[in-house]
């Protein structure tokens, strides 16, 4: 009878460990982004000269205004993004508190959530930068819950492939040019699907032109989540 009644106690205190874990490695990183102010910052800066140089180089004619938009909103996202996830380990790495955090009497899950959770929020501070200096910038209205729903989706799915990858590529001594070659390829559809599903709503299309891009983006979004968190546990191990 003990047994049957500690299995389900002991089955519902690993998500609340968990959950745990994952929070403190998460505020951690946060306190330590607090401290320096290096990643969101590095991010933001490195997002607005990719717009600024859409912005010289690309003629933006009245009815090929909202695509362009999209397409270098999306594209600034994503190179700003590979700034903060290659910081991701790395920093833990240089500073050879990896080894501790293995150790952690904790599920490995706990890692890969925490600094998941943490890259997540990094990329949205810089895009809480970026969408509106957008807006003003080529003058479209990026700042309506729907373009804001679609840049949290995509990054998402953005953020948890990254997250494992970053992990795979922080032991390299090349790793800030290792990190883009391996994710870029991975994430073409989902930087597509993003440009499109924003396009749709800039140019005022109904639910139905911007279902299936929004469909994609939550197969990429689960697909990779999942992928990553059965994944990471063993990568981190090698």
């Amino acid at each position: 009878m003990a047994e049957i009644v500690s299995a389900p106690a002991h089955a519902a205190a690993r998500p609340v460990g968990l959950l745990r874990a994952a929070s403190a490695i998460l505020w951690k990183d946060v306190a330590a982004e607090w401290r320096s102010r290096e990643i969101v910052s590095g991010m933001a800066v490195f997002g607005l000269l990719v717009l600024l140089l859409f912005h010289f180089t690309l003629e933006l004619e009245v009815q090929r205004q909202p695509s362009l938009t999209a397409g270098a909103v999306w594209v600034a996202l994503a190179f700003a993004g590979t700034l903060g996830l290659s910081r991701s380990l790395a920093r833990e790495i240089d500073r050879g508190s990896l080894d501790g955090l293995l150790l952690a009497p904790a599920d490995r899950s706990a890692i890969f959530f925490g600094k998941m959770g943490a890259n997540l929020l990094f990329v949205w501070l810089a895009a809480a930068i970026l969408l509106p200096v957008t807006s003003v910038l080529y003058n479209v209205p990026l700042l309506q819950p729907a373009v804001i729903g679609i840049v949290a989706l995509g990054t998402l799915g953005y953020v948890s492939i990254g997250t494992l990858l970053s992990a795979m590529a922080a032991q390299a001594r090349t790793r800030e040019l290792l990190l883009p070659i391996l994710l870029f390829p991975i994430i073409v559809p989902l930087l597509v699907a993003g440009a499109k599903a924003t396009e749709a709503v800039l140019a005022g299309l109904a639910w139905a032109g911007l279902a299936p891009w929004v469909n994609i983006m939550l197969a990429f979004d689960g697909i990779f989540l999942s992928a990553a968190w059965m994944v990471f546990e063993y990568v981190v191990e090698e």
